[in-house]
């Protein structure tokens, strides 16, 4: 009972922080096929000033979904390493998110138990600039997605790349760590990271060295283990561990052939010389199939069990026959052994028949003479003409 007054005042408690809080508001600008990130961060929800820094203990969670809805929008990520690290929003808008859009981020102060709230305000647009048909998209097996989001480490990635590149503008298309591609989730061990995918576009083509990396020649290297070709230096090295095995190369300044829609016909199978089939099909009696299918069986059962009982029951000698057969003396021997037997049974039967010699405790066999019972055995002489 105590449990749940305390339950219910933690969260009344909350609900009213919640009201009390001040709504702050902040206008961005997301561009289609671009990569949106937006940091947020503890000295914003803390309201600290410019020149004081947040200080390290503070342990501040946040939780944002779509205004009127649960969950973000479906082009939009959110991560958080800890609760003593800044969190993150990041996505790439599609055509069909452009729309105006109200994120409402919920910050918690783990130590004050203080909730600040903030309205993110959307306005996702088309990009200025000439388009990017040419994309291609590395595995960074040396970083994680958020040390990857913010300018500084994406930035350095874009300059190291440009070195592999034709000469042009480099623009970062989306990051997607690779947990959320299947990737599994290391070991405990120092240097280990879970890699992040970073898709970049430009409008220059690719480069000799590029195409050379996504040749057939080259997986087929990468399927026995060995490492692709790579004709030119690798210039991300040694900041970024790129997998080469895993770059993929889009190319969409070349029109995708369209797909021809089936013409729907009459339904009418046009005429085949070798496809004729049957127009009607001949009646059939199935009677005699049915009887030969029940009665053989159950013949050749019959069959067998006549067979059966004729060896069983009229195929016996007979003890005329066997009493004949066998000799005399060996029915003289089983006469014998049966009257004995016999005898046997009718003296157990009657308990009038004086107890046998041989079962009493001392009896002479010559003599007859029978000792009392209590005589000393040990004084008596085994043979009675010698004493």
């Amino acid at each position: 009972m105590a449990a749940a007054l305390v339950g219910t005042a933690l969260l009344v408690g909350l609900l009213a922080g919640l009201a009390g809080t001040e709504l702050q508001q902040t206008t961005l600008h997301p561009l289609v096929g671009r990569v949106f990130v937006h940091t947020l961060d503890h000295a914003t929800f803390l309201r600290l000033p410019e020149n004081v820094a947040v200080p390290p203990s503070v342990r501040i969670t946040y939780h944002a979904h779509l205004q009127g809805h649960p969950d973000l929008p479906r082009w939009l990520r959110y991560t958080q390493r800890s609760p003593h690290h800044p969190g993150f929003l990041y996505g790439t808008a599609t055509p069909e998110d452009h729309s105006r859009q109200v994120i409402e981020v919920v910050a918690y102060n783990r130590d004050s138990f203080e909730t600040t709230r903030q309205r993110l305000v959307l306005l996702i647009g088309d990009p200025e600039g000439p388009l990017l048909p040419h994309q291609a998209e590395f595995l960074v097996q040396s970083h994680d997605v958020e040390e990857m989001l913010p300018s500084m480490p994406a930035g350095r990635f874009l300059t190291a790349l440009g070195g592999l590149w034709e000469p042009g503008e480099l623009q970062l298309i989306n990051i997607t760590s690779a947990l959320d591609r299947g990737g599994r989730v290391p070991l405990p061990i120092e240097g280990r990271k879970e890699g992040v995918y970073v898709k970049v576009g430009s409008a220059s083509p690719f480069s000799t060295c590029l195409k050379m990396v996504a040749s057939p020649d080259s997986q087929a290297r990468c399927a026995q283990g060995q490492p692709p070709l790579l004709s030119c230096y690798d210039t991300l090295a040694p900041n970024f561990r790129v997998a080469w095995c895993n770059v993929s190369l889009v190319d969409k300044s070349v029109p995708e052939p369209v797909d021809e829609m089936p013409t729907p016909g009459d339904g009418i199978l046009e005429h085949d010389p070798f496809f004729c089939p049957p127009t009607e099909a001949t009646a059939r009696d199935f009677l005699t199939d049915a009887l030969v299918t029940l009665l053989v069986p159950l013949l050749v059962a019959l069959l067998l069990t006549l067979l059966l009982a004729y060896v069983m029951c009229c195929r016996r000698e007979g003890r005329l026959k066997r009493d004949l057969v066998t000799s005399d003396i060996q029915m003289v021997h089983h006469g014998t052994i049966r009257g004995n037997t016999e005898e046997l049974r009718q003296m157990a039967a009657s308990r009038e028949v004086p107890r046998p010699l041989s079962t009493l405790p001392m009896f002479n066999v010559r003599t007859g003479e029978r000792l009392p019972p209590r005589v000393d055995s040990a004084q008596v002489p085994l043979i009675l003409d010698q004493h």
